[in-house]
């Protein structure tokens, strides 16, 4: 396979950029046209697209974050976007074309389209969105260990048990961007609430005639809620919708809010030591026969995804060792893409040295040894 062959194969994810949040809000525009175009070429499905704006949580954003957090970067870091409740996908196709990578997930009984929307889109889009169906109303497992930010955006009160999903999601991701609705006053009309931390539980008919509507909080609720599931307060804002109803004559209100969760554990690090070369293209780097790792912490899966030249001599044998002891052999039988997995021993921080049995020896168009090209590197 030629070099130009391997270029063509390893394209480079975009480049994550610092765009502040009214730059995002003005490329939402353009991306809305984007997926209209999308949908234009698309079978509608049935009973139609989702009908709501998902992209008007974006000017709300630009009264809510405040300081280095009015910055996607330092939410979502190098980790996934985590979007619960993904109607057709919107947010996540859109971040998605930030250079994120994203896992969308939704529970198809309750989804305006059962998820066929979001599911047309990926391919009308030519997406990587990993899209997941999940019951969070059942006993369920999030697909991803850990994200930098989880959007959760109007579906508490469609949860029956937002307290578990809350405090699950606690544990997987670092940043959460929250909104729902919430009252002041008790069905009564009267009885005010909101200095109170209570919930109310709709009927069968639930909200606004939605029975998929559950649970209403005060704001104090609210906070109460939060808190208890793992969460500190980061931005706050409470807005009024004059065209919803509640309790037939109060205003509806939602809160829009930024938390950071208490119990994420930070990310494992990783940092390259002696034996790589520089970045190319923004997407993958060679090694040469001996390149090193530091893990911190240890006892963990690490993997490399690595591609072997079709010019070098094979079988092509790679070894991994911690601490002078062998921790996986790999035999690389042709070229071509592999995933090289091995379990790093427990430890504060662990020096993983791996080592190549030939590489490609210096030449006049290379002065550099070259043995394999890594694309990615996963822990966990």
């Amino acid at each position: 396979m030629s070099l130009a062959s391997w270029k063509r194969r390893l394209r480079p994810r975009p480049l994550i950029q610092q765009l502040e949040i009214r730059d995002l809000a003005a490329r939402a525009l353009d991306f809305q046209e984007h997926l209209r175009r999308a949908r234009s070429h698309v079978a509608l499905p049935d009973p139609g697209w989702y009908p709501w704006d998902s992209f008007g949580t974006l000017t709300l954003l630009d009264q809510l974050l405040t300081g280095r957090r009015r910055f996607l970067q330092p939410l979502a870091g190098d980790l996934p976007v985590l979007d619960l409740g993904c109607g057709d996908g919107d947010l996540s196709f859109f971040l998605e074309s930030l250079g994120y990578r994203v896992c969308a997930i939704d529970n198809p009984p309750t989804n305006y389209n059962r998820m066929a929307g979001v599911e047309a889109l990926k391919i009308a889009l030519d997406s990587s969105v990993r899209i997941e169906p999940l019951d969070l109303d059942s006993a369920f497992h999030l697909p991803l260990r850990r994200c930098g930010l989880a959007l959760c955006l109007g579906i508490l009160y469609h949860l029956k048990n937002p307290y578990s999903v809350l405090e699950t999601l606690a544990a997987r991701a670092n940043y959460c961007l929250l909104s729902t609705a919430i009252t002041r006053f008790a069905p009564d009309q009267q009885t005010q609430v909101n200095h109170l931390p209570v919930a109310f539980l709709a009927g069968r008919d639930g909200l606004r005639g939605d029975e998929t509507n559950y649970w209403i909080f005060s704001e104090t609720g609210l906070r109460t809620l939060i808190d208890r599931c793992g969460w500190e307060v980061c931005d706050w804002l409470v807005v009024g919708d004059e065209s919803s109803i509640l309790w037939n004559t109060q205003r509806d209100e939602r809160v829009f809010c930024l938390l950071r969760s208490r119990a994420f554990d930070p990310p494992p690090v990783t940092q390259l030591l002696d034996g790589w070369h520089i970045l190319e293209n923004g997407a993958w780097r060679w090694t040469a026969r001996r390149f090193g790792l530091a893990i911190a912490p240890g006892d963990q899966r690490l993997s490399l995804k690595v591609t072997v030249p079709s010019n070098l001599e094979l079988p092509l044998t790679l070894t991994a060792r911690a601490a002078g002891a062998v921790i996986a052999t790999h035999t690389l039988t042709r070229s071509g893409d592999f995933e090289c997995t091995q379990l790093v021993p427990p430890g504060a921080e662990v020096l993983v040295e791996f080592e190549l049995d030939r590489a490609l020896p210096p030449d006049a168009a290379d002065a550099r040894e070259r043995a394999i090209i890594v694309r990615a590197i996963e822990l966990g």
